[in-house]
């Protein structure tokens, strides 16, 4: 999601939740994203999953862009659609949960959100907080935006 603000570009990032990134920031944040099981339509699973991560449903008849793929440290291959569009005054952040045991090795289990916040950024502030390898679909934005 991106917005427009006092001719600034924004755009909306998304926090992992959980213990191992509470403590990080700058390299940390990520588009809202999940994993689409084989044969399913790509974009149906990005709208899916940016309203499980974030709480929003973003109206069908936005114009998605397409922003094409990038491929993550990890080897996950990430397809990305932008949209523009703007949170509810009243917006806060709920996001689906997941189950870690915590402490490690301790026996016990609980749940977090699989996103704790999700914000918008200047552009500028936003090729900071991404992880690296989504930095470029930013890029890919711009152009998209101007053209």
């Amino acid at each position: 999601m991106f917005r427009h603000r006092k001719n600034k570009l924004e755009v909306l990032l998304a926090h992992p939740g959980g213990p191992f990134h509470v403590h990080k920031d700058d390299g940390a944040w990520t588009i809202p994203k999940g994993e689409a099981a084989p044969e399913e339509d790509l974009l149906t699973r990005a709208q899916i999953e940016f309203e499980e991560e974030v709480g929003f449903r973003p109206e069908s008849s936005h114009g998605w862009i397409e922003l094409g793929s990038i491929i993550q440290k990890g080897g996950k291959t990430v397809h990305a659609w932008a949209f523009e569009g703007d949170l509810p005054e009243s917006f806060e952040c709920r996001s689906n949960l997941f189950e870690l045991e915590w402490p490690a090795h301790s026996g016990k289990y609980q749940k977090f959100p699989e996103v704790d916040q999700a914000c918008f950024f200047s552009e500028e502030v936003a090729r900071r907080k991404l992880k690296q390898a989504q930095v470029p679909l930013l890029d890919r934005l711009r152009a998209a935006i101007k053209g």
